[in-house]
C-alpha cells in the first residue's frame, strides 16, 4: 500500500516537509501562552505549512530550551502522507483496515497470496528491540527531573495551564509483560502540566488507557505509563485509528511505514517505548489520587469542566540530545484532529460498508465536531430503508454512538455538499412523517446541549425519495440533463470561458 517513502521518525518527516515546501522555519520569538495556538490557528487556516517555532519563549521572556514543530498536520496532504500514502490511496488503506476488522476468505490460491500476507504483516509484525536508543541519549532520573525544560504550551485565555496535547501514551493491563506487545494500548490522551515531576492524565472511560488504568487500580497497584513526545507520524496516527483490539498501535505503525518498530526498554518503568522518538516522559499512574484536570478548551469550541483524573508521578525523562517538541491545540473547528478526522472517515468507509452494504458514501462534516453530526447517501430499495439504516448506525458501530443528527439521502445526492443537502430536505422529506426521535442515549458527557451528563436525544431525518407504502401520491422525476447535451455543453462552455479569459 505504501507510496512514499519510510518516515521511521518525526524528523524524517520534516525533511519529506522541507523537501515538498511544506515546512516554515519561524525565527521571531513567539510566547508559547497563546501566542503560539493564534500563530497556529492562522497557518493552519490558511491550508499552510509546518512550522518550527525556532525561539519560543516563556512567561518570564525566556527563550525554552528546544524548537516546537506545530501543524504537523494541518492538510489531509500530510495527513495521508503520515500514513505512507497520496490521497488517492485511501481507499485502498481503508479496505485493508475492514479486511483487519472481518478478513473474508479468500476466493482462490490467488487471491489468498495477494491478501492473507498483508494481513498477516498487521498480526504478527514483531519490534526490533534495541538496546540504545535515539531518545535515550540524555536521560534526567529522580531530582533530575523538571518538566519546566519542555516548551509545553498553555493554548487559549481560560486553560488552567501548560496542556501537553500530542501525547502518545503507553499502557499495557495489569498481569501482562512487559515485552509482550499485543496487550498494549497506544493512545492520545492530553497530559496537563501540574509540577516539576507531576501531570495528570486525561482519558475516557471507553478508551483503552482508562481500561488499563482500572485493572492496576482493582489490585490497588500504580501503574506503569510512559509518554512519547515527538513520535513518528505513523505511530500518531496509528495511536489515534480505530484499530481492532487484537492489532497493536505500535506494531501497527510498523506495518504502515514498512519497517519493523524500532523500540527499547524504558529506564525506570516496566514498559518498551518508541525508540526514535523525541522525548519520553516515564513514570507511574496512582490507582487512587486524582487532581482536577482543566479547565482546557476542547474539540466543542467551549471550556470543559474540571474534572478529577489519575495522577502521574514522573520519574524519568528521555530525550534526544537535540530534541524537538510537538504540539497543536485543540479549538472548534478547523483544528488538526478534525482534519485527520476527515481523512479518517474516508477510511471507516469501507468498514462501515461492510456492516451496512447499502450506505453508498457518508459525510461526517469537521464544523459539526467531525462526529455529531452524519450525512448518508445509500442506495434505497424499500420502504422503511432509512431508519433501518440509522439504527443500525447508531446501535452497531460504537464510533457513531455520539452521532445526535443523522441525516439520508439517496445515492444521487452528494453527501458533503450542502446544497444539495438542502435541496434534498427541502424536496424529499416532511418533518411530521421523516423525522425520528430518541431520548437518554449515550452522548458524549462534553456535549453542554445534553439534558443530563452522557445521555441525551438523537435526531435522525430521512431525506429519501419515497417508495411504496412510504408515500400515497406520485412521487416528482428529478430533472436530468442528457449525457450526450452535458458533455457537448461542457465542452462549448470551455471555449467560451477560455476566449473571454483571452
Amino acid at each position: 500500500m505504501r507510496s512514499l517513502p519510510p518516515f521511521p521518525s518525526l524528523r524524517r518527516f520534516l525533511d519529506w516537509c522541507a523537501e515538498t515546501g511544506q515546512l516554515a522555519p519561524v525565527a521571531e520569538p513567539v510566547a508559547l501562552k497563546h501566542q503560539m495556538t493564534a500563530v497556529h490557528r492562522a497557518v493552519l487556516e490558511a491550508g499552510g505549512p509546518v512550522l518550527r517555532f525556532e525561539r519560543p519563549v516563556d512567561e518570564a521572556g525566556e527563550q525554552a530550551a528546544m524548537p516546537v514543530v506545530a501543524n504537523l498536520f494541518g492538510t489531509a496532504e500530510r495527513v495521508t502522507a503520515g500514513l505512507g500514502i497520496t490521497p488517492d490511496g485511501i481507499d485502498a488503506l481503508g479496505e485493508f483496515l475492514a479486511a483487519l476488522r472481518a478478513p473474508e476468505p479468500p476466493s482462490g490460491l490467488r487471491d489468498a497470496l495477494s491478501r492473507w500476507p498483508m494481513l498477516k504483516a498487521a498480526l504478527a509484525t514483531r519490534p526490533k528491540i534495541l538496546r540504545r536508543a535515539p531518545v535515550q541519549e540524555v536521560v534526567h532520573k529522580g531530582e533530575a527531573v523538571d518538566l519546566s525544560m519542555i516548551p509545553v504550551q498553555t493554548h487559549w485565555p481560560g486553560d488552567a495551564g501548560p496542556l501537553i496535547t500530542w501525547p502518545v501514551v503507553v499502557t499495557r493491563a495489569h498481569g501482562s509483560a512487559a515485552d509482550d506487545l499485543s496487550g498494549y494500548n497506544a493512545g492520545v490522551y492530553r497530559a496537563q502540566v501540574i509540577g516539576r515531576d507531576r501531570v495528570i492524565l486525561r482519558w475516557l472511560p471507553h478508551r483503552g488507557g482508562a481500561a488499563h488504568h482500572r485493572s492496576w487500580a482493582r489490585e490497588g497497584a500504580p501503574m506503569p505509563v510512559a509518554i512519547a513526545l515527538g513520535a513518528d507520524p505513523a505511530t500518531l496516527l496509528s495511536s489515534a485509528l480505530p484499530l481492532p483490539e487484537n492489532v497493536s498501535e505500535l506494531t501497527f505503525a510498523g506495518v504502515l511505514n514498512g519497517t519493523q518498530p524500532r523500540l527499547v526498554p524504558a529506564r525506570s518503568v516496566p514498559l518498551m517505548v518508541p525508540a526514535d522518538a523525541e522525548i519520553v516522559l516515564e513514570g507511574w499512574a496512582s490507582p487512587t489520587e486524582t487532581a482536577p484536570e482543566g479547565p482546557f478548551g476542547d474539540h466543542t469550541g467551549y471550556y470543559n469542566a474540571a474534572e478529577p483524573f489519575p495522577v502521574m508521578q514522573v520519574t524519568a525523562v528521555t530525550h534526544r540530545r537535540d530534541p524537538l517538541y510537538l504540539s497543536t491545540y485543540t479549538g472548534r473547528p478547523p483544528d488538526e484532529p478534525s482534519i485527520i478526522g476527515e481523512v479518517f472517515n474516508r477510511l471507516a468507509l469501507p468498514t462501515i460498508r461492510a456492516q451496512i452494504p447499502e450506505i453508498r458514501d457518508l459525510w461526517l462534516p469537521p464544523a459539526a465536531c467531525s462526529y455529531r453530526m452524519a450525512v448518508i447517501a445509500i442506495d434505497k430499495r424499500y420502504p422503511g430503508q432509512a431508519r433501518r439504516v440509522m439504527l443500525a448506525l447508531w446501535g452497531m458501530l460504537a464510533q457513531f454512538s455520539y452521532t445526535k443528527l443523522i441525516v439520508v439521502v439517496d445515492a444521487d445526492i452528494d453527501p458533503r455538499n450542502w446544497d444539495d443537502i438542502a435541496w434534498a430536505l427541502a424536496t424529499r422529506m416532511d418533518p411530521a412523517r421523516d423525522v425520528m426521535m430518541l431520548e437518554r442515549t449515550p452522548m458524549d458527557y462534553l456535549d453542554f446541549a445534553s439534558p443530563e451528563p452522557g445521555l441525551a436525544g438523537k435526531m435522525g431525518i430521512d431525506a429519501t425519495t419515497k417508495i411504496g407504502a412510504e408515500t400515497h401520491r406520485d412521487w416528482g422525476r428529478a430533472m436530468h440533463t442528457a449525457p450526450d447535451d452535458a458533455a457537448f455543453a461542457e465542452a462549448l462552455a470551455a471555449r467560451i470561458m477560455a476566449g473571454r479569459e483571452a
